[in-house]
């Protein structure tokens, strides 16, 4: 099992690279997940982060890209549920890449 070191602590990740606990999931969490993938959070990244949290808390899994782009556009308006500001956002897999920002369980049709 890999780890990552963050704030003195040791967050358990799966094999590829999701948090292991959910609950070790905290904002300086995803920007050391973030540094990973080459992405610097900006406040977009967190509100989609937080966005996608609730989703999360609310139905129990991680959304594929259409219900992650209609939750997104119901909770935050068109301009940020949409396809091109996602990707734009989360290098063309906002779907996968998000969720593990987010520390949430990869998708079960992401690949």
């Amino acid at each position: 099992m890999k780890h990552l070191t963050v704030e003195g602590r040791s967050i358990a990740l799966d094999k590829d690279g999701f948090l292991a606990n959910l609950d070790d999931w905290s904002l300086p969490v995803a920007d050391a997940l973030s540094i990973q993938e080459g992405i610097e959070l900006s406040p977009e990244h967190v509100e989609i982060l937080q966005t996608l949290r609730d989703f999360y808390a609310e139905f129990q899994l991680s959304p594929a890209t259409r219900p992650l782009i209609k939750y997104t556009a119901l909770k935050l308006g068109p301009e940020k549920g949409n396809s091109m500001h996602l990707n734009r956002l989360f290098n063309g897999t906002p779907a996968k890449l998000a969720a593990k920002l987010a520390g949430l369980p990869k998708p079960t049709n992401c690949i």
